[in-house]
């Protein structure tokens, strides 16, 4: 881009030296024919070199829109797989089975506190009375998860749906196991394309998009949230496009 705003702004200020040359040289007669041609080269070259600076910042500005977007998505998509996760013990990579989860599956709400029982084997020991602390786990009721995410909100029967972008495009939703240290440990990974979010824009910008290499911006050709490959739960946005874990 910098490399044709230079040759424009070269083209344009030759062909003002060139007019000056003509409107000394050129035959009257062919003066206001010349002079109108170069002035509307001068116009589209100015227009092109507008463009090619303007075009990138609507890019960004339109970008970021969507990215927010896109995120607000992969964070409900998230909370729904940890409490999967918290009630079955793993992630699941089906849609329709979290969505079924979300509307009738319950938190189990308990308390923690401290005790002590009779411990028979010491007081069979020493012969009088002895007693070991122990924690009871008491269960004070249940609560819908559905209740505890998005309250009286509907919005996790489209969180699979890509809310812009490439009309009817749908989130990647995988799971599985990792192994570390002899132990099989539950992992996931939603995700979707930059193509698929940006799939109307200049091809030349989305290009340089999916290869960003930058600590405020999303990196890599995709947004998501977890991974296939590292015990992780976080989304691959910065800060400024809000909390990403």
């Amino acid at each position: 881009m910098l490399k044709f705003v230079l040759i424009a702004v070269a083209v344009i200020v030759l062909a003002f030296v060139f007019i000056k040359v003509i409107d000394k040289y050129l035959p009257i007669k062919l003066k206001p024919v010349v002079n109108l041609a170069l002035w509307v080269l001068i116009g589209f070259l100015g227009y092109q070199t507008y463009m090619s600076i303007y075009t990138p910042i609507l890019f960004n500005k339109e970008k970021n829109k969507r990215y927010a977007k896109v995120i607000e998505n992969l964070k409900d998509i998230r909370d729904s797989e940890l409490a999967f996760k918290q009630v079955t013990g793993k992630f699941t990579d089906n849609f329709d089975n979290l969505i079924k989860f979300i509307d009738t599956a319950e938190y189990t709400i308990t308390q923690r506190r401290d005790s002590s029982v009779l411990d028979k084997e010491q007081t069979k020991l020493f012969g009088v009375d002895m007693y070991k602390d122990i924690v009871v786990i008491d269960t004070l009721g249940y609560v819908p998860v559905k209740d505890s995410l998005f309250k009286t909100s509907n919005r996790y029967k489209t969180m699979m749906n890509v809310p812009v972008g490439e009309p009817g495009a749908k989130f990647k939703l995988q799971a599985g196991f990792i192994e570390q240290n002899k132990i099989n440990i539950p992992v996931f990974e939603a995700s979707v394309s930059k193509d698929v979010i940006l799939f109307d824009q200049d091809r030349d910008l989305v290009i340089q998009e999916k290869q960003v290499v930058s600590v405020d911006g999303v990196n890599g050709a995709e947004l998501k949230v977890g991974s296939m490959e590292e015990v992780k739960t976080i989304g691959n946005w910065p800060k400024t496009y809000g909390d990403n874990e």
